[in-house]
């Protein structure tokens, strides 16, 4: 590290610590050339930028909060935590991530959603499949259903229609 009172590059660390919420480290050197003290940051270098492939052919930056909006709209008026969608935008992320280096397809990244939505709400994931799936007509909308009711698990006694 260049001291920046003499532009030496001969420094020793005199301390460390965490710095922003523990995603980074704040050392204080002191130079040996000229005894003068300073601090710096460390940081972890984020990842690379994915660019996503739009089914219309374009091309737009990563952007997570696009995630959580359509999970928020998907979610209107159900009895989801918000930390619920937070944590499926994470999961997503990751996983987006470790697959794609460069580009991703928008189709690729509405699969993970639904997928987990699907665990989480069946009639969010109805309202997210409809956008997702683009149905074109009330029949679509009936399949996606029928196939959810036939993968959802038994209701637990006591919890089943009361006609």
């Amino acid at each position: 590290m260049r001291c920046p009172y003499c532009d030496a590059d001969n420094d020793k660390v005199i301390d460390s610590r965490a710095a922003d919420g523990g995603h980074g480290i704040r050392r204080r050197r002191e130079c040996l050339a000229c005894g003068r003290r300073f601090s710096t940051r460390e940081a972890v270098e984020e990842r690379v930028r994915l660019t996503v492939i739009k089914n219309d052919g374009s091309r737009v930056p990563w952007d997570r909060q696009k995630i959580l909006t359509g999970l928020e709209r998907a979610c209107y008026k159900r009895p989801i935590a918000i930390e619920s969608l937070q944590k499926i935008v994470e999961q997503v992320e990751d996983a987006v991530f470790r697959k794609f280096e460069r580009e991703v397809q928008s189709i690729e990244i509405g699969k993970a959603v639904a997928e987990r939505l699907k665990a989480l709400d069946q009639v969010a994931y109805v309202r997210f499949a409809s956008v997702y799936k683009q149905f074109r007509d009330l029949d679509d909308l009936l399949q996606e259903v029928r196939e959810v009711l036939d993968s959802a698990p038994p209701p637990a006694p006591g919890q089943g229609l009361l006609f």
